[in-house]
């Protein structure tokens, strides 16, 4: 298999993974959501999608760079996939807890977690291809901001 149908199966599956927590998100954003009081950084709505998709498609080309690495590194992809695929399943499950479950303190608490997994993920990424751990580097720096969205939406509502 090519570099580029791994990239293709890798966007279509994150893709996926993205379109399955706004399922759970969009109801909740004209309903529960608007009544939440927030910090004056909140972001406007709008944003959120371009961005996510954006950061869906470049966790997808980093992980496909890795799948791409298989033959040399067997050992060291296997891992860093698992990783990838960790933190991809909570970064699913956060969108469940926060607007699913409206619970932003349980969500606080899985956000961390999945920032701590995506930082693994890109420690293991950039030793088998520097592009995919500077791919993560965006979507560090974007569930960075989310935690302290996240922690000050729960302050100011608890």
């Amino acid at each position: 298999m090519n570099k580029f149908v791994k990239i293709a199966i890798a966007v279509i599956i994150c893709l996926a993974v993205g379109y399955s927590a706004s399922l759970v998100t969009r109801p909740s954003i004209e309903t529960w959501y608007v009544t939440l009081e927030k910090p004056v950084f909140n972001p406007p709505n709008w944003i959120f999608m371009p961005v996510w998709t954006l950061l869906y498609i470049f966790m997808a080309v980093a992980a496909a760079l890795v799948w791409d690495k298989i033959k040399e590194h067997t050992e060291e992809v296997k891992k860093a996939l698992l990783f990838f695929i960790i933190q991809l399943i909570l970064n699913s499950i956060w969108s469940y807890l926060f607007f699913g479950l409206k619970n932003p303190m349980l969500a606080l608490i899985e956000i961390i977690l999945l920032w701590l997994m995506i930082y693994e993920t890109y420690l293991k990424f950039i030793k088998i291809n520097k592009i995919s751990g500077y791919l993560l580097i965006p979507y560090l720096a974007w569930v960075g901001f989310a935690t302290v969205l996240n922690a000050s939406i729960w302050w100011l509502n608890k």
